[in-house]
């Protein structure tokens, strides 16, 4: 088993014991290279510390760039049935609850205008593919556009319907760029605005002006009353940079890029190397 090591920003890790060990976390996890690997697949340790950890009695909170529909089986795989997910980045948080009709029930919805930044966008990656997620969670996407995160097929529609519908999160995704040369074509954009990630791949993820993983956090946290010093999370991604800076113990996955470890206090192994398994071990006692 991967151990986490400690690393990065030291003044705040120090300070991870100022609670009791068994004390109630908010433990907020990235889904994508954090809780299930590249394929999508989540492995018996991490499903087994997952579900200790629920039933220990920390708040799991699941924080994703996917959306509510692609969110829910993961909780559901983790045996989670009340608490809360941050989905679309911070767009969207649902309250989950087995005895409401659907098991949940969307309590935070962020929209802005995609008509701006699908302009910007599309001056400079004019044969990139774009998806918006409406406010009733349903996806509007230029055609041949669909993926996982989305949980619903996307319908097909002129990119002019794109412009005037009422967004969550826009998504961009490019096959004739390399990650490389896609991030660099978003930074000579400019987005005025909104917040954006490029992800791994050729992906950009567009949402309303200061909303982040953390910002859906920060709300939910003074929601619940947690203390700031009992929030944990754990990511992979650029879309993580924000939480795990916000958290008071932020673990880097060791896949993550440079940029991404450098904004946590510890870096873990890899998603291959099951390396959520350690961390959410090590708040058991």
């Amino acid at each position: 088993m991967t151990t986490t090591i400690q690393t990065g920003n030291d003044d705040r890790s120090q300070n991870t014991q100022t609670l009791p060990a068994t004390a109630q976390r908010m433990v907020c996890l990235d889904v994508d290279g954090t809780i299930v690997n590249h394929d999508g697949l989540m492995s018996d340790p991490v499903r087994q510390a997952a579900t200790d950890v629920v039933k220990a009695g920390h708040r799991v909170v699941i924080a994703t760039g996917r959306s509510l529909g692609a969110a829910l089986p993961v909780a559901q795989a983790l045996g989670i049935t009340e608490g809360h997910i941050v989905c679309a980045n911070g767009g969207v948080t649902a309250r989950l609850d087995p005895s409401l009709e659907a098991g949940y029930e969307v309590t935070v919805r962020r929209t802005f205008d995609p008509g701006p930044a699908l302009r910007a966008v599309r001056d400079v990656l004019p044969t990139a593919k774009y998806a918006v997620e409406t406010t009733e969670g349903s996806f509007l996407s230029t055609e041949r556009f669909q993926d996982a995160s989305f949980g619903a097929p996307a319908q097909g529609v002129p990119f002019e319907e794109l412009l005037v519908a009422q967004a969550v999160r826009l998504v961009v995704f490019s096959t004739d760029s390399t990650a490389e040369e896609f991030g660099r074509a978003v930074e000579s954009i400019g987005l005025h605005g909104v917040t954006y990630s490029v992800g791994w791949t050729a992906w950009l993820d567009i949402a309303a002006r200061g909303v982040t993983k953390a910002s859906g956090l920060e709300v939910l946290r003074a929601h619940l009353g947690v203390e700031r010093e009992a929030t944990v999370a754990v990511g992979d991604g650029r879309n993580d940079i924000e939480m795990l800076g916000w958290a008071h113990r932020g673990v880097a996955m060791g896949q993550a890029p440079d940029e991404v470890k450098i904004a946590a206090d510890e870096i873990t192994g890899g998603v291959d190397e099951d390396g959520l398994a350690p961390v959410l071990r090590s708040l058991l006692g």
